[in-house]
């Protein structure tokens, strides 16, 4: 898809014109943010973690997993490109709502992985597409 690098790409000048709107939740950047409606979490083993400390726990995490995913909890789950964790994209409005679902987690239970918490939304650029703010916000 060549075409949405070059969609993207030509969107960020657009930006300043959109921040120069009344965007709701501006960070202190000025940046404008977008309506949280995933947060990805990105599970890191622990540097002091041993493989075999990990694998002990994996079959209780991997059926968790699975429950929160067929519960709608977890919308997609990706393997590391370095083999040092998982990266989970939960169903959450706020990062402290997904916290409470990792922190059930046999893996963040027994404290064998670090977590990195982001929230995400739509392209905030995209507004301009459209004339400015979309109806819903």
């Amino acid at each position: 898809m060549q075409l949405l690098p070059l969609l993207l790409t030509s969107l960020f000048p657009v930006a300043s014109v959109v921040q120069s709107q009344s965007l709701p939740t501006q960070p202190a950047s000025g940046v404008p943010s977008p309506k949280t409606t995933e947060v990805k979490v990105i599970l890191t083993a622990k540097q002091s973690v041993t493989r075999q400390q990990i694998m002990s726990v994996m079959p209780a995490e991997v059926r968790a997993t699975v429950r929160f995913y067929l519960e709608g909890k977890i919308r997609q789950w990706y393997s590391r490109g370095d083999g040092r964790g998982v990266i989970f994209f939960i169903d959450a409005k706020t990062v402290d709502e997904a916290h409470a679902l990792i922190d059930t987690m046999p893996l963040s239970k027994d404290d064998l992985v670090d977590h990195e918490f982001i929230p995400v939304g739509p392209l905030v650029p995209l507004t301009a597409l459209i004339g400015g703010i979309p109806a819903s916000q």
